[in-house]
């Protein structure tokens, strides 16, 4: 649904006819692969989970299915459903996204009162700063102080129109209300820009708080406006010469890094990812033919900012200025690229240039050359820098080596450590064994620390054992047979199939005997017959839901479409769907035959699948009928049980039908 913001402008819906075209063109692995780094296994694709930190790529995406699962995090589904977790899109403004990605023309139909009133405060937000940005741009192409100033400077920085169009570069005027004025005119609230930072409100006065300044729109990875950074371009000592958007609901500046909307398909492409510090920076190497570029927009590096480029690469050079003052704190940064476990390597420009002047002057051709002949790896431009420090000072030196394994510490991976202990040792003409006797003391103190965090957490969030073990285990083994069963209807659902049919019939003799007979069922009417026959309701509440669901679908559709399926269904039922078929994609870690559970094996049909999974869930269920029975003999044994009894052995001997079915004796938990 469509949120409202406006006092008085309508708002429209989105017609199910756009919707479900947006679902039939796009393709979850081109959506995914504009946010997270896809390689090829198998029939599927998989990359570092985007929603945690991790080293081992958990995160798979099917493009036959059309959907994803993140095994790190759990969290999961189709094209639509992966904007909404990762994006923070509402479900229409996923939609919207993936119709301008897809050039679908959108239909809209006029949006309910009921509708209006479930407005989210954070979609509001957004939607206030893609006006303001679309104002900034407007004022400064249409208006003559815009040109004036705004437009004139850019153009003095070498920024052609293209550009300038490109980034949503803009400009916001010196009169003091002149946007506030202009965003409440259109209907846009007060609360909503005084959120977001555009307005500084004090008492019964507001005021822009980008008065007079050139206006760089800060986008998400996805191209939502977050924030703006605005240069002040007077000389005005009081006035800072950069300004950014205060933090909100929906601008975050350590998770954030300039130019990623526009660099993220080149770093992907290129697999590598060149960081400086600016705004310009960004643009103009944008503008000079290098793509892959981002901006920490002046704040220190952070976590959050690296893991961003992880999802899309595993390399990251990073380029500082010809002038080294402050490059020694700029360094730090480093360490925090190793800690990721990312390949780092440092460029520097000649004295006196920045990423911006010189890809400024500089042919593409030559630019190129020139960030690929001076990218160094880290450890040799640490240890070039520092050393000039040291000088012939042996204490200094002493802490130089002490500061080059420290960051070679923070390498997960065991062999680059050992490398770059070998290369440290040839620079810094220093034997290797002493270089990792302090590794190792480095390395020590990181786990002591660790583990004393991990006990106090542990501490912390301690858990009590369930009193019954035993019963915790069929609980467990009830939930994986239920969710085979729902498995085998998402997967074979409408197939056909050949079942064994046991039917009593009279001989010659007029006696009635057992005649097995092979007949044509689809398989969820399969399903559905023997669990109706038994009288088995499925215990888990969200596989009942969903079992119910299918049932019905498959009685009124012929076809087993899933993107459809995933259409019509609540969001929670969605997502579990998708968990239960992403889960085959995943490597078996579990010994299911222990736990008397079936997995589908390649030689076995499909007939034969569906036939022991039911066999199972009634042998489990009879199971733990004659585990009550057995408890109400316990409970008196005094008492006339020759009735339990004679029941209790009924159900052995279907227990042992059951075994006889299955070829396997079955082992009991009671």
């Amino acid at each position: 649904m469509e949120l409202c913001i406006f006092g008085t402008l309508s708002q429209k819906m989105i017609s199910q006819n756009t919707i479900e075209t947006v679902f039939e063109t796009a393709r979850v692995e081109e959506v995914i692969g504009d946010f997270v780094q896809l390689k090829r296994a198998g029939s599927n694709l998989k990359g570092l989970s985007p929603f945690s930190n991790e080293k081992s790529p958990s995160f798979m995406v099917s493009p036959v299915k059309q959907i994803w699962k993140d095994f790190s995090s759990g969290k999961g589904g189709n094209a639509v459903t992966f904007l909404m977790e990762h994006e923070h899109f509402s479900y229409p403004e996923a939609i919207r996204y993936l119709a301008k990605k897809y050039n679908i023309e959108i239909e809209e139909t006029e949006l309910t009162e009921d509708a209006k009133a479930e407005a989210n405060e954070k979609e509001s937000m957004y939607l206030v700063s893609e006006f303001a940005q679309k104002y900034f741009h407007s004022t400064l192409l249409n208006t003559d102080e815009g040109k004036a100033i705004g437009y004139s400077y850019f153009k003095e920085r070498g920024f052609t129109k293209d550009t300038i169009e490109k980034f949503g570069l803009g400009y916001s005027p010196e009169t003091w209300d002149a946007f506030t004025m202009e965003a409440l005119g259109k209907g846009y609230k007060l609360e909503y820009l005084d959120k977001t930072g555009l307005t500084i409100v004090k008492d019964d006065k507001q005021f822009d708080r980008f008065k007079a300044r050139v206006m760089f729109p800060i986008q998400s990875m996805s191209g939502r406006v977050l924030g703006f950074g605005g240069r002040i371009l007077t000389n005005d000592k009081k006035a800072a010469k950069y300004l950014n958007s205060p933090e909100s609901e929906i601008y975050h500046k350590s998770k954030v890094l300039y130019g990623i909307y526009h660099a993220k398909q080149a770093i992907a492409k290129l697999d590598n990812c060149f960081l400086v510090e600016g705004y310009t920076d960004v643009i103009q190497l944008h503008q000079s033919g290098i793509e892959n570029v981002v901006a920490s927009s002046g704040t220190a590096l952070t976590s959050d900012q690296i893991r961003l480029v992880n999802r899309l690469t595993r390399n990251i050079t990073v380029l500082f200025d010809g002038d080294a003052a402050g490059l020694r704190a700029s360094i730090r940064g480093i360490d925090l690229i190793l800690e990721e476990g990312m390949n780092v390597k440092v460029c520097t420009f000649p004295d006196g240039e920045d990423p911006d002047s010189f890809a400024k002057k500089t042919p593409y051709d030559d630019l190129v050359h020139y960030l690929s002949e001076n990218a160094m790896d880290f450890i040799q431009f640490k240890a070039s820098l520092l050393m000039k420090e040291a000088k012939n000072d042996p204490i200094k030196k002493a802490e130089l080596i002490r500061d080059m394994v420290m960051s070679i510490s923070k390498i997960p991976d065991k062999i680059k450590r050992e490398i770059y202990i070998q290369e440290c040792s040839r620079i810094m003409d220093i034997s290797e064994e002493v270089l990792f006797n302090t590794l190792a003391q480095l390395i020590q103190k990181d786990i002591t620390e660790a583990g004393k965090k991990l006990k106090t957490e542990q501490k912390a969030f301690e858990v009590v054992k369930p009193e019954n073990a035993q019963l915790q285990a069929k609980i467990d083994v009830l939930y994986e047979l239920e969710r085979k069963i729902i498995e085998i209807l998402l997967l074979y659902g409408t197939a056909e199939q050949e079942f064994e049919d046991v039917l009593l019939k009279a001989n010659e003799e007029g006696e009635a005997v057992e005649v097995k007979e092979m007949n044509l069922y689809k398989v969820y009417q399969r399903i559905y017959l023997s669990l109706q026959e038994d009288e088995v309701e499925l215990a888990n509440p969200m596989f009942r839901a969903i079992y119910n669901d299918l049932i019905n679908y498959f009685h009124q559709n012929e076809k087993f479409e899933l993107e459809q399926y995933l259409m019509r269904i609540e969001p929670e039922l969605a997502q579990e769907v998708t968990h239960i078929l992403m889960e085959e994609e995943r490597e078996t870690l579990h010994n299911w035959e222990a736990q008397q559970i079936i997995v589908k094996q390649k030689n076995q049909t499909i007939s034969q699948y569906v036939s022991e999974t039911i066999l199972t869930l009634r042998w489990f269920l009879v199971d733990r009928i004659i585990n009550e029975l057995k408890n109400e003999l316990s409970a008196e044994p005094e008492a006339d049980n020759s009735e339990i009894l004679s029941t209790t052995m009924d159900y052995y001997r279907l227990i042992n039908s059951f075994s006889s079915k299955l070829g396997r004796v079955m082992s009991r938990y009671s």
